[in-house]
């Protein structure tokens, strides 16, 4: 990030007073397809994407040189079962059963890779049916699990990812997910973790999203308030006593993804994926949890200000993060704390069990903010 795209990044903050970015604006009447990799820039989908908080799709191009591109997928553009079982066939993955419902979602079991691919074969043969349903490879950590080297390159415009950079410190979890599964599975109707930005990159085969701006899932509520489960069931769409906000809920946007291809998943935006053919690699609030996070993050930043030499504004070498973006993000975090902290949810937990209490974590973040004014 450079001065200018953070200047622009705190003005457009500072004209929402306040207002969840996720929830201010018109929703796209379209998905942008971004096909150049050499003509796209950080601060091209910073004001483009993530500021305005809209989806966009990135050409194949922006993964050619992913080695799980190369080694996962056969020369026909299948799944390289052999490779897979030769480097994974042991690990134990987390399975989903796309034809029962469990309250929102779907029951897991865990079993080894090899037993999964095995399932998957005899699905194929079996004309895409089986006695034991319609199974889903969901949430794999490969890269918690695995060395993750050669696997992809961690594409730029998503080097700020303060999730995955708070489960690397504790270095115990991660938000980083392999999905693999035949034609006919499929992921629910949901929003991602924390309302956090997701991206997703399709190894091979084809999938569908619907994509639902943020403030549109109000509309989809029943009756009770919950969500729903499938929003292409026909039943659903037909429900309207069941469901009295549904005429006011506009048609999703639609997006075909291609293997190779990148999806950028805006914050609060709600969505359902299915499996067209074949396979797809990715990527109410516990107060207690989200300031851990928070406090992680803070003192991360916190520490690469100190190294900032303003006059040659650059950080340590070892940070991956230029100056202004660890500012901006300081800037970011101080305004997310500021408003956990006048919560009253948030008033209620007991804050002596901190080893740092929140309201002095934001005076340090103000006290370096108003610090580096000049820089």
């Amino acid at each position: 990030m450079d001065r200018e795209t953070r200047a622009f990044a705190e003005s457009h903050f500072r004209r929402l007073q306040g207002r969840l970015p996720s929830n201010v604006g018109p929703s796209p009447g379209r998905v942008d397809f971004i096909e150049k990799p050499d003509s796209f820039s950080y601060t091209d989908f910073f004001k483009g994407y993530l500021l305005p908080n809209v989806p966009c799709v990135f050409s194949s191009a922006f993964t050619e040189g992913w080695g799980s591109r190369k080694h996962w997928v056969t020369a026909s553009g299948k799944p390289n079962f052999d490779y897979l079982l030769q480097n994974y066939g042991d690990a134990v993955v987390p399975v989903a059963n796309c034809g029962v419902r469990e309250f929102n979602s779907n029951p897991k079991e865990h079993v080894p890779l090899r037993d999964y691919i095995t399932y998957w074969k005899e699905f194929i043969q079996g004309e895409y049916s089986s006695p034991r349903g319609c199974l889903y490879l969901k949430d794999w950590h490969v890269c918690r699990d695995f060395s993750a080297k050669g696997l992809f390159t961690l594409p730029v415009y998503f080097s700020s990812d303060w999730l995955n950079e708070y489960w690397d410190a504790l270095d115990v979890d991660d938000y980083r997910f392999i999905y693999m599964g035949p034609t006919g599975t499929w992921s629910p109707f949901h929003a991602d973790i924390f309302r956090s930005f997701s991206w997703s990159v399709n190894i091979c085969g084809r999938k569908k999203w619907l994509l639902f701006p943020p403030g549109q899932e109000e509309a989809l509520r029943d009756c009770h308030g919950g969500l729903p489960y499938d929003v292409t069931a026909p039943e659903f769409w037909d429900s309207h006593q069941q469901h009295p906000m549904l005429e006011h809920c506009s048609p999703p946007l639609e997006v075909i993804q291609e293997a190779g291809e990148m999806v950028f998943v805006p914050s609060g935006w709600h969505h359902q994926v299915h499996n067209l053919v074949i396979m797809r690699s990715c990527s109410g609030i516990n107060f207690e949890e989200f300031y851990c996070f928070l406090k992680v993050i803070a003192e991360r930043r916190l520490l690469l200000a100190k190294k900032i030499d303003s006059s040659e504004l650059k950080c340590g070498e070892d940070s991956g993060l230029g100056s202004q973006q660890v500012i901006f993000d300081i800037g970011r975090i101080a305004e997310v704390l500021a408003s956990v902290v006048v919560n009253p949810d948030f008033q209620r937990v007991d804050t002596s069990i901190f080893s740092l209490q929140p309201e002095d974590l934001l005076q340090q973040l103000k006290d370096v903010l108003a610090a580096m004014e000049s820089v």
